[in-house]
């Protein structure tokens, strides 16, 4: 809690601070329903992944850029995103989020942040997912969406390249003996070659942690690599990810692949299928996605997806009602 106060704190300084600012400004505020029906449970249920995770769940925040330049251009970035979600059957019905909380630093060789931001391991590194209702391999276990730490990242004329040094605590900051070093290089920019095909690797000591929740109090060995690629080809977006070796002290695998159909003008409309598969030592899971997205508007985006998961013959549907307006 006492890191939410501190980095609301800073953002209330730098939006109201009477100093004058070379730079520019962003503020959006967001929002989103997510209900569906666990056929495993059958009951209705208010979130996508699971109730303890922080991703997705009905929520209403603020994502805040400020941007610092002088007469050289920029030279700095400090963002904060937050919310505010609601658990239906969390011990905490409403709990607070926070998702990036950074400084970042042009250095001229580099681009340095410090906070709470990605770390340099597999898709998640690149790949901003924060508000789709897919999930990603970070999302489910392997790696943080968001890690507290630091991290110096590089981008290349033939591709980019990245290392981080996070506590290994995901969205809350705990220390207890935790820690992670991350690395990943890639090849191919996607906006110009249409295609990045990256190697990460991650080890460290790292604590079992879902959403803002402390699952296990004591942090484990974690040693990780990972191989992933991105594919543009016409209206078809393909990403694929494996990931391998020792999660949280247990022999692990996963693998992924989202395959995503685009139409109309600005793609408004996509269709979406998706196959995960992991394992943690003998427990073996399969999970089979299918999911499209529509955008009403350029700030409203209506999305749902079926879930099929043969470890205990789960059945589900979700739907997710995304609002995402700048004002500043």
């Amino acid at each position: 809690m006492c890191n939410k106060l501190f980095v609301i704190f800073v953002f209330i300084t730098v939006l109201c601070s009477e100093i004058s600012f070379a730079g520019s400004r962003l503020l959006y505020l967001e929002g989103q329903w997510v209900a569906g029906y666990s056929g495993s449970e059958k009951k209705a249920i208010y979130y996508s992944t699971d109730q303890d995770a922080e991703m997705q769940k009905p929520s209403i925040g603020f994502d805040y850029v400020q941007k610092f330049s002088g007469r050289s251009g920029d030279y700095g970035t400090f963002a904060l995103q937050a919310r505010g979600a609601w658990n239906n059957e969390g011990p905490d019905r409403f709990e607070g989020q926070i998702y990036n909380a950074y400084y970042k630093f042009k250095a001229g060789w580099s681009n340095i942040w410090v906070g709470h931001d990605r770390s340099s391991f597999g898709m998640t590194s690149y790949f901003d997912s924060h508000g789709l209702l897919l999930p990603t391999l970070a999302m489910t276990g392997y790696g943080f969406e968001r890690d507290w730490g630091s991290g110096i990242n590089k981008d290349l004329s033939w591709g980019d390249a990245g290392f981080s040094l996070t506590s290994g605590s995901g969205m809350p900051l705990f220390l207890k003996g935790n820690w992670l070093l991350s690395s990943r290089v890639s090849k191919g920019v996607l906006n110009r070659d249409n295609y990045n095909v990256g190697v990460s690797v991650s080890g460290g000591r790292i604590l079992n942690t879902m959403g803002e929740h402390l699952m296990d109090p004591d942090p484990h060995r974690t040693v990780l690599g990972g191989l992933d690629t991105a594919v543009l080809w016409n209206n078809i977006e393909n990403r694929f990810e494996f990931i391998g070796g020792e999660n949280l002290g247990l022999k692990s695998y996963a693998f992924f692949l989202r395959s995503t159909a685009k139409f109309m003008d600005e793609d408004r409309f996509k269709v979406e299928f998706q196959p995960v598969v992991s394992r943690n030592d003998d427990v073996v899971t399969y999970d089979l996605y299918g999911g499209v997205s529509f955008s009403v508007t350029a700030d409203l985006c209506l999305r749902m997806f079926y879930l099929y998961r043969d470890m205990n013959y789960e059945h589900r549907g979700v739907a997710q009602l995304y609002y995402y307006f700048r004002v500043l």
